[in-house]
């Protein structure tokens, strides 16, 4: 590392800290209602996504399990 660009880092540093405010002053926050709404979508979707995984979980293991009990009696 040069000697030069390691005395610039704390001028960087405070430049990167002053653009992320500008840049957060920008930013469009959602309201709490918005949060809410889009927080019951995240959890019905996971409970949806897991009762689905779980009919097709307990389907794919009946088939394969008698699969296996077909072999093992012949």
């Amino acid at each position: 590392m040069e000697l030069s660009k390691a005395g610039s880092w704390p001028q960087q540093t405070k430049s990167y800290i002053d653009e992320l405010k500008a840049e957060m002053r920008r930013v469009s926050w959602p309201t709490w209602p918005q949060v809410r709404a889009t927080t019951g979508v995240v959890i019905a979707a996971v409970f949806l996504f897991a009762a689905y995984f779980w009919v097709v979980d307990a389907a794919v293991s009946s088939v394969i399990t008698n699969i296996m009990n077909y072999f093992i009696r012949r």
